[in-house]
């Protein structure tokens, strides 16, 4: 009872998902020395689920990965697990298996009916139903726990991450920017929508809806929230799963993608204004979107990519809106100037 208790305290400390993750990993696994265990995130653009391995064991080896940068060599469809793919169909909290491979149960991580996470775990033998109790009572509790991290990290209109999270996840997003551009590793057996091309980079998108205040006016605001909840709809079903999306506030929403090309992310924008100008809201009809994107260089802060993304979106919204443009490209045919940054770095005495 103790050692539970202390792995409670522990678990109750972590304040963001890739800690927490790894702390309710290491309590199940010394808890109750599963033959494996996997928690999986759970991604969810509307069409397809993909979750991804962000902590566990398999035998004597132990794994954690950033719960909010999903890696596709540890990623798959969800569909392609039986024992998954039912407890996900059906949404039950709770499903299991007992054959020659030995006892498999899978938990939903469901705060407000929403699922986040899947705990996987593996055992030789089944467990004793007072194990099987403790065992329950414990992913009911990271669950509460998921929700708090959930209620504080997301938007409550659109689900999304706010901006307090991409304040704070940036630059994760920074450094994970250089190690991907060094080894430019993509899995050829992973279904993405796009693979990357030469020369991939990260990129960071300011988006933001036309004309946004009138729609307010003339509708109201309860049908302006009903245009944020669409648009934040049409974001998930265009970018991939991996691509962090965020709601900055009233209309303003960003985009930091995972490395792909200039070409292709110039597309991929291009398909999504698209998409918004043909998309006929609810009692509004038609509403276009403005962008304004950058490159992420390794050597950036998030107030620096901000601005130029910032300044290229100001760029569309002088030149009529509804409409893409990329900061680098405007700097390069000399419709913007480049900025020169001061260091962030402060000098107290």
């Amino acid at each position: 009872m103790r050692q539970l208790i202390d792995h409670i305290v522990r678990t109750s400390n972590q304040r963001d998902h890739t800690n927490l993750s790894v702390s309710v990993a290491d309590a199940l696994i010394k808890l109750f020395q599963p033959h494996s265990l996997t928690i999986y995130r759970v991604f969810d653009n509307g069409d397809t689920s993909m979750i991804y391995a962000c902590a566990g064991s398999q035998g004597e080896s132990r794994f954690s990965r950033n719960a909010y940068l999903p890696d596709t060599q540890h990623s798959f469809l969800i569909d392609t697990d039986p024992l998954l793919n039912q407890a996900n169909k059906l949404r039950l909290p709770f499903v299991e298996s007992n054959d020659k491979d030995g006892y498999r149960a899978a938990f939903l991580v469901m705060p407000l009916d929403q699922l986040l996470y899947i705990v996987d775990i593996r055992f030789a033998q089944p467990p004793s139903v007072e194990q099987q109790t403790v065992l329950k009572g414990f992913i009911e509790y990271f669950s509460n726990h998921v929700g708090l991290l959930d209620y504080g990290e997301t938007d409550a209109l659109t689900r999304l991450p706010n901006r307090k999270t991409f304040d704070k996840h940036l630059y994760e997003v920074l450094s994970q920017a250089a190690i991907d551009e060094s080894s430019c590793l993509a899995n050829p057996g992973f279904p993405l929508r796009r693979q990357p091309k030469p020369e991939p980079h990260h990129w960071l998108a300011v988006m933001d809806i036309d004309h946004f205040k009138s729609v307010n006016d003339t509708f109201g605001h309860l049908i302006g929230d009903e245009v944020l909840v669409m648009f934040a709809r049409l974001i998930r079903e265009t970018f991939r799963f991996q691509d962090q999306i965020f709601r900055f506030g009233g209309e303003e929403f960003v985009v930091v993608t995972q490395p792909t090309d200039a070409e292709s992310i110039q597309k991929v924008f291009h398909r999504f204004r698209q998409k918004v100008e043909d998309h006929l809201f609810s009692q509004v009809g038609k509403v276009t979107v403005s962008i304004g994107y950058s490159r992420l260089a390794t050597t950036d802060t998030p107030p620096n990519v901000i601005d130029r993304a910032d300044e290229a979106l100001y760029y569309v919204k002088q030149h009529g809106r509804n409409n893409i443009a990329c900061h680098e490209t405007l700097v390069s045919s000399g419709e913007l100037t480049a900025k020169q940054h001061q260091s962030d770095d402060i000098e107290l005495f």
